[in-house]
């Protein structure tokens, strides 16, 4: 198993990839539908945050702790 500092370094991208991706994509939907409340909000940022792991694992380019064996 790797040390934190390992783990940190390896998923520290992703983490700001994610973030960047949530902004976007709510930038996106506000500016094509209009002004959304918070729970759609909410749940866009969900649906993002458990949906870039499995893309990121089927791109290939997901870090080793989230490959599955």
């Amino acid at each position: 198993m790797s040390s934190t500092a390992e783990k940190v370094r390896q998923l520290a991208p992703h983490w700001a990839a994610m973030f960047l991706l949530m902004i976007a994509v709510l930038a996106l939907v506000e500016r094509t539908v209009g002004e959304i409340g918070l729970v759609p909000s909410v749940v866009l940022v969900i649906a993002v945050a458990i949906g870039y792991p499995y893309v990121v694992r089927t791109i290939g380019v997901a870090p080793p702790l989230w490959r599955r064996s």
